[in-house]
């Protein structure tokens, strides 16, 4: 879209620019609406699955801005041949996951095409005040992270058949969790600038809310919560694609120390779906929300810091 012309508009909060996580426009005093839409093709065989993970992906978006989903439309695209269970399924899956987020989808679009894709275009609200953007992040604010990374390299092995079945439920699991309790519980603790980790991994949204706000990110390597396996086919050498393209997307803004392995440091690009939220919240209030985030059945960690710009955007240390 660069390039093209825009309307000048004071009622529109948040636009492209930025690069944050959904648009957002102001109807009123007390009210600001979210606007956003994600869709793309299986990542696992399981058609109800598959419907699950896509929606909880597209419903991140609203949460990671600090809002509530209020309505969802589907958009999907059909093989002629696919049989109609597994269409259902699909269907079926993203409802599911959309009324677990105590909303309906109110209609969608569909078309023909020769692989299957599905997901959302949701709509949420918000109050001005509590709106999250990837911008504001204050020297001094650590970063919490309220899922933990993988599931990318995970994506890949089960693709050829070796992932085990309790890994891959856990897998499933993780990418079908909705981000709804974390932004909950986050309203209480002054979130100063957040997103969600999706298709550009931990370190390439970092980077959007680094570059946003003016300021350098720390992050603790070890403190990174990782799921299971992760780490060792990663070391196995099970990295998608996009982990690379993530990768050179960085460039140079961003340096590790040496002894932060490079299988470790490749699960930092790894394309997540339907990741965790990355939050900057004030040092004091860190260790009780992540306790509170825990509680709740998040595994949730405090994996860097917020400093004043220096030499580069993102710093991994070990």
């Amino acid at each position: 879209m660069a390039g093209l012309e825009q309307i000048e508009d004071q009622h529109l909060i948040v636009g492209f620019d930025t690069s944050d996580d959904a648009a957002v426009y102001q109807i009123s005093p007390e009210i600001c609406l979210i606007h956003t839409l994600d869709f793309f093709p299986p990542l696992v065989d399981d058609p109800y699955e598959f419907g699950q993970i896509a929606a909880a992906n597209a419903l991140s978006d609203i949460y990671a801005m600090g809002g509530r989903p209020v309505s969802a439309l589907n958009i999907v695209c059909l093989p002629p041949d696919l049989d109609r269970a597994s269409a259902k399924a699909i269907l079926a899956g993203g409802n599911d996951k959309v009324l677990e987020a105590g909303i309906n989808i109110t209609g969608g679009h569909s078309l023909e095409d020769k692989e299957p894709k599905y997901g959302l275009s949701v709509t949420g609200v918000v109050h001005p005040d509590e709106l999250i953007l990837n911008q504001g992040a204050r020297a001094g604010d650590v970063l919490v992270l309220t899922k933990p990374l993988g599931s990318g390299v995970l994506a890949s092995v089960a693709k050829v058949g070796l992932l085990s079945d309790p890994m891959y439920k856990a897998l499933v699991a993780n990418m079908t969790l909705l981000n709804r309790r974390a932004c909950e519980i986050s309203k209480r603790y002054g979130i100063s600038a957040g997103t969600d980790i999706t298709g550009f991994g931990l370190i390439g949204h970092t980077l959007e809310l680094a570059e946003a706000s003016d300021k350098t990110i720390v992050i603790n390597a070890h403190s990174v919560p990782l799921l299971p396996e992760a780490l060792t086919w990663a070391q196995e050498g099970f990295i998608p694609a996009g982990a690379y393209r993530n990768r050179d997307f960085v460039g140079g803004k961003c340096r590790t120390d040496e002894n932060v392995s490079r299988a470790l440091e490749d699960l930092f690009y790894d394309p997540q779906t339907s990741g965790g939220l990355l939050l900057a919240v004030a040092t004091d209030k860190a260790d009780n929300f992540v306790q509170e985030l825990i509680a709740a059945g998040l595994t949730a960690g405090i994996i860097g810091q917020v400093t004043e710009f220096s030499d580069c955007r993102i710093r991994v240390i070990y």
